[in-house]
């Protein structure tokens, strides 16, 4: 056999493997039936995705107007779960407008939503004002002959069977989302709802931790896009590192994704990384300490400049591996932040040059030791 011909029965059998763990079906269903299966609790549209995804009226009218005009929508991605019910891993925005528009979707405490009103759209302007029932508020109804239009219209369903590899709908969605009009923390989050709820529920209601909003001031684009969400999991995987100061073998933020999917298991264990006490202590004492200047660069008189990135891996990784040694020395520890930025411990591994792969093992290392003692 020649090396070229063993390369190929190396791929092909790598594709076979591969393709044995992922099993689908796809076909269309009317949203007559979808609306039912929403109804009945048999398809998972994870509403709190609706905190991520930001449809405003204009987008919700053109799904409409894509409907009744008979405009392809791109296929709905699900995966059947154990129980039966779809999750949903593309196409939460789609279902869920259409859901709203129909007046039977609800939010994640079980709240039924009010149902919007449609606006003028691009082909059909005499949209503007309309809603599906007398009781949804606008000034004019659909008829009961648009209505059936509606639910006689197809939507493509892809399915990924329950026998398929537990891990083929996570994948499938970095995928299918890799391109999408998210940040890449915002895709995070829908990746961790669907793996575990309460993980994603805790790491949402720490980056809402009053010490550690007031310690670290971002810009309204930051928050638009879930950045706080991503520094409480940056700081997590930070304190769980375990590696040596060689780069990391990934890029970072797939880095960060990888571990998020792992943590995502261990949640609620005895072995699960996300320790919320080490968390609210470690941001109580900075912000104590320092407060908004805690990740600002400090010339020697004063804190300048923006919120620091690489401030913010040193610092924290440091603080908290070292945590009992300065919750009672604050005046030591402001002295030992604000000599961080002169420290070649931090100023060799850090600047616009080096990539985080480089960075992150060397300053979290580093930042253990330089704040291992409080003298």
């Amino acid at each position: 056999m020649t090396q070229h011909e063993k390369v190929d029965v190396q791929l092909e059998s790598q594709i076979a493997a591969r393709a044995k763990e992922i099993h689908t079906d796809g076909y269309p269903m009317s949203i007559g039936e979808v609306l039912s299966l929403y109804r009945d609790g048999d398809i998972d549209v994870h509403p709190e995705f609706q905190r991520i995804f930001r449809w405003n009226s204009d987008q919700k009218s053109r799904l409409i107007e894509s409907i009744l005009l008979g405009i392809p929508v791109p296929p709905i991605f699900v995966s059947q779960r154990a129980d039966g019910v779809w999750d949903v891993i593309d196409g939460v925005q789609r279902l869920s407008t259409i859901f709203e528009f129909v007046g039977v979707y609800r939010d994640q405490e079980d709240r039924l939503i009010p149902p919007f009103v449609l606006k003028a759209t691009e082909y059909l302007p005499a949209l503007d004002n309309y809603s599906w029932e007398v009781s949804s508020g606008g000034s004019k109804v659909f008829t009961d002959a648009m209505r059936r239009d509606v639910k006689r219209a197809k939507l493509e369903f892809r399915i990924i069977r329950k026998e398929s590899d537990e891990n083929a709908k996570y994948d499938l969605f970095q995928r299918l989302n890799s391109g999408a009009q998210l940040s890449p923390q915002e895709a995070r989050n829908c990746l961790l709802v669907m793996l575990n709820s309460e993980m994603y529920t805790e790491i949402a209601k720490l980056a809402d931790n009053s010490d550690f909003v007031a310690a670290i001031p971002l810009s309204d684009r930051q928050e638009n896009q879930a950045y706080r969400q991503e520094l409480v999991l940056r700081f997590f995987c930070q304190a769980d590192f375990s590696g040596s100061r060689t780069d990391l073998t990934i890029e970072y933020g797939e880095y960060l994704t990888r571990w998020m999917r792992e943590a995502a298991t261990k949640h609620r264990t005895d072995t699960s990384p996300i320790r919320a006490d080490l968390f609210n202590r470690t941001f109580r004492l900075l912000n104590e300490t320092l407060g908004e200047d805690t990740f600002r660069r400090f010339n020697g008189t004063k804190s300048l400049g923006p919120f620091s990135i690489a401030c913010f891996e040193f610092v924290t990784s440091g603080v908290s591996a070292n945590i009992d040694n300065w919750e009672s020395s604050k005046d030591a520890l402001a002295d030992r932040i604000h000599s961080v930025w002169s420290a070649p411990e931090f100023r060799e591994n850090s600047g616009t040059g080096i990539s985080p792969r480089t960075r992150v093992p060397r300053m979290v290392l580093n930042s253990r030791r330089y704040f291992a003692t409080a003298d």
